[in-house]
């Protein structure tokens, strides 16, 4: 399973920006994709997660702010980021989980400065 990112970049405080990712593969009907950004020096963080189903789960920083959704056509799973924060700065993955597996993306960048 392969997965590719795009939509990152430079952005002003309280702008928005969508982030894309395609999976390619041998992918289930079964999964949970998601997002998970790094800030430099911190630790990888979940921002959002989407079942197959359309479950969703939003970390409390970006809850209101951020929408997660999915094409299962498409394997694509894609990120709404409004009212962007510079504290959002960060390298933002996509990944998917199915059964035991969890395969990552390569990140993309996010700056929000003014």
């Amino acid at each position: 399973v392969q997965l590719q990112a795009s939509g990152g970049g430079l952005v002003q405080p309280g702008g928005s920006l969508r982030l894309s990712c395609a999976a390619s593969g041998n992918i289930f009907s079964i999964n949970t994709m998601g997002w998970c950004r790094q800030a430099p020096g911190k630790q990888r963080d979940m921002v959002a997660t989407i079942t197959s189903g359309g479950s969703t789960n939003y970390a409390d920083s970006v809850k209101g702010r951020f929408t997660i959704s999915r094409d299962n056509a498409k394997d694509s799973v894609y990120l709404e980021m409004n009212s962007l924060k510079p504290e959002d700065t960060a390298v933002y993955y996509c990944y998917l989980k199915q059964v035991q597996w969890a395969y990552w993306g390569r990140g993309t960048q996010v700056t929000v400065s003014s």
